[in-house]
């Protein structure tokens, strides 16, 4: 830059890399660093550049980066539930309430709503859904999902999902996994975000409220060991396996819905095969044909077995059904009932789903309900009772009445 033909103006590199662009001529600015006000030792000293901007610069030049990217912060009081992590936040957030019912053994999702959520199509929106599954346990046997909102981002549901054959047990051990997807027709649907809840959060008969930011998916480990019978089963956390190792652990395979009465007149007993809930998958569709079995050992004659109908290709099937067995009370007390749950197959064997035996030789609640059916005559008894891998040794070592 010159002044006067023959006079040369000294202008340092500062000089050349900034210049104030406000209206009016264009003129260099001293130091690049009053562009960009910070904080440093000069702001009590007075002096230094980095203290107080120059007064003659326009007022754009001292605004401060976040207003002029139209930043917000937040109310001051509020509770901010989510991360600092760009990569966590940028998900989105889910709303949703979650309500424990001891009484009836069931656990009632309520998805509310999410608020800017990821985008995942070309227009810049998603269609979103939520899923939700139960860990440690089969992924297609607990299963539940929303419907889908087309075209949004800020999705409205508000749908009630229940879980059924949920016990204290469960709410001491188990996940509920909730998983946000963009539905997508035309190739695989895409995962968007999740959140794990620990159901021991929950305390039964109260509804706790959440929003919380979706964060990215937890890889899943199958477990290390698995037998023939467990093919369609993959989807269990690696993490808890390994705390649960041990000897004598049985492989969880679903839940049924027993009822007992000693019914005092017809002299007998009466057991009522309900549901079933959470059925390991058998079959390759990802479900299984599932139907009941009862004996009441140590007797091995036709008229201690009974069968229920098949139920076609489901994980939570209802039957309704109830059988007799002629017996004393007396008599009945050194029985066991062994009820086992069974895949139907066409041409070839069935698959044992899984089982549990209730007598003198049970444990925990399976002993709990057999002796109250037995001190409580004529009263009709229903309790949840989880099926296992293999009978406990107990359903067959009893002697002979």
């Amino acid at each position: 830059m010159r002044g006067r033909r023959g006079d040369r103006m000294a202008i340092n590199i500062q000089e050349h890399m900034a210049i104030n662009v406000c209206p009016g001529p264009i003129r260099p600015i001293r130091q690049i660093s009053d562009y960009f006000p910070r904080r440093g030792p000069g702001l009590e000293g007075g002096g230094g550049g980095f203290g107080e901007a120059p007064a003659h610069l326009a007022p754009l030049a001292l605004a401060p980066p976040a207003a002029l990217l139209g930043a917000t912060t937040p109310e001051e009081g509020a509770e901010v539930d989510s991360y600092d992590s760009d990569d966590t936040t940028a998900l989105g957030t889910l709303e949703f309430d979650l309500l424990y019912d001891q009484a009836s053994c069931t656990l009632h999702c309520s998805i509310l709503r999410a608020k800017g959520l990821k985008p995942m199509d070309f227009n810049g929106l998603a269609d979103p859904y939520v899923k939700l599954h139960l860990l440690p346990g089969a992924c297609k046997a607990n299963k539940l999902k929303t419907k889908t909102q087309r075209n949004t981002l800020n999705p409205v549901w508000n749908e009630d999902l229940t879980y059924s054959g949920i016990t204290v047990d469960d709410i001491t051990h188990k996940v509920l996994r909730i998983s946000v997807c963009d539905e997508d027709k035309l190739s695989h649907n895409e995962f968007i975000g999740e959140i794990r809840v620990p159901l021991r959060r929950l305390k039964p008969s109260q509804k706790k409220h959440f929003n919380i930011c979706l964060e990215r998916q937890v890889p899943l480990a199958s477990p290390s060991s698995m037998s023939a019978a467990l093919r369609g089963i993959s989807c269990y956390l690696k993490e808890l396996e390994q705390a649960e190792q041990g000897p004598g652990l049985l492989e969880e395979r679903g839940r049924i819905l027993l009822s007992l009465s000693y019914s005092s007149r017809r002299r007998g007993l009466l057991v009522g095969i309900l549901r079933c809930a959470h059925l390991a998958a058998m079959d390759v569709n990802g479900y299984s044909d599932p139907y009941v079995k009862t004996y009441l050992r140590p007797d091995v004659d036709k008229k201690s077995k009974h069968k229920t109908r098949v139920k076609k290709k489901t994980l939570n099937p209802e039957f309704n059904e109830e059988f007799f067995y002629d017996m004393e009370l007396s008599t009945l007390a050194t029985k066991t009932l062994e009820v086992t749950v069974w895949d139907y197959d066409i041409g070839k064997s069935n698959d044992f789903i899984g089982g549990v035996s209730l007598g003198p030789g049970a444990r925990g609640e399976a002993r709990k309900h057999w002796s109250d059916c037995l001190q409580q005559p004529d009263a009709a008894l229903e309790r949840w009772h989880t099926l296992t891998s293999q009978l406990p040794p107990a359903a067959g070592a009893l002697p002979s009445a």
